[in-house]
């Protein structure tokens, strides 16, 4: 009876503070002209790359397809993430209610997992168009491209919705400063006062699922593809093959090395710092370099850009 007193005596948090990514005025000046930088230019690439792959028919191919989709869900990712960190450099320590923080928690964690989809989905549609070039127009045709992009979408949402309720449903009672610059699972389990066992236990268990799962379907996917291209009997033909895969895998490298760091682990995380640089590695940095190293680079992209600007 007493412990259930002092349970309702509680006081529940009402609104959670973020720090940000620095606290010194001076630095945050920079700071803010640089990150600002940033987001204007991944919402101009990723425009741009979605705008060309809907107005022109020659990038309607199961590849583009995939990284239309991929710049769709960036657009929405920074849109996420960055305003929090924006307002923390201009204004400082960023007050966020509570319900706020729970929404943008549901839509970043709906958004990485979609991400994580879409990176497996793209690595089969380069073993297909590599390993299995003949049957490449059947198994890539667009009844499937878009059954891969919904499911890695209504996925995303799936899982956010289990992990997000899992974290609402806990007590924080104070103190709620989130060494942040967004609402994260980390530095929120890191405030509950209640047992996080089992949403520890949800949290790892789908880190496991959906980012181990979709980077083995990626490496093993690229097993396939080196060992296909190495029978390839002209340098030629090896040297293009590479080249068609070379952007992903350095993607993939990136922003795997980041978000495993991050996630995949049973226990809360207590390096914080830490944790909010690799978090600017593929909230900001990626985002903002996709479009260029998948897209801009791309000789049909760069075509259709070219026809784009001649037709304006």
């Amino acid at each position: 009876m007493e412990g259930s007193l002092e349970l309702g005596n509680m006081t529940r948090v009402q609104e959670f503070v973020l720090l940000g990514l620095s606290t010194s005025p001076e630095t945050r000046e920079v700071l803010f002209a640089v990150f600002l930088t940033l987001y204007l230019l991944a919402l101009l690439e990723n425009a741009l790359i979605v705008f060309l792959v809907c107005s022109h028919t020659e990038l309607h191919k199961p590849m583009y397809f995939f990284l239309g989709n991929l710049s769709c869900l960036e657009l929405c990712y920074v849109s996420v993430t960055m305003p929090s960190l924006l307002a923390g450099l201009w204004t400082g320590p960023c007050h966020v209610p509570f319900p706020a923080c729970m929404a943008q928690l549901f839509f970043f964690i709906s958004l990485i997992c979609t991400e994580c989809a879409l990176l497996a989905s793209m690595a089969c549609d380069r073993y297909v168009a590599i390993c299995r070039p003949l049957h490449y127009p059947l198994l890539m045709r667009p009844q499937v491209c878009l059954g891969l992009a919904g499911t890695s979408w209504l996925g995303g949402l799936l899982v956010s919705v289990v992990k997000t309720a899992c974290i609402a449903s806990l007590s924080y009672c104070g103190p709620n400063v989130l060494n942040h610059f967004f609402c994260d699972v980390s530095p929120l389990l890191n405030l509950s006062c209640t047992h996080v066992a089992l949403t520890e236990l949800v949290d790892f268990l789908s880190a496991i699922f959906i980012l181990w799962g979709s980077l083995l379907v990626a490496i093993a996917s690229y097993v396939a593809i080196a060992r296909a291209v190495l029978r390839m009997p002209s340098a030629a033909a090896r040297r293009k093959a590479f080249s068609t895969c070379a952007s992903h895998l350095v993607v993939v490298g990136i922003f795997y090395s980041a978000t495993l760091f991050i996630y995949a682990r049973p226990s809360r995380m207590e390096a914080m710092d830490l944790n909010k640089v690799l978090s600017v590695i593929y909230t900001v940095a990626t985002p903002m370099c996709n479009p260029v190293i998948y897209c801009l680079r791309n000789r049909e992209v760069q075509a259709a850009f070219r026809r784009t600007l001649r037709g304006s």
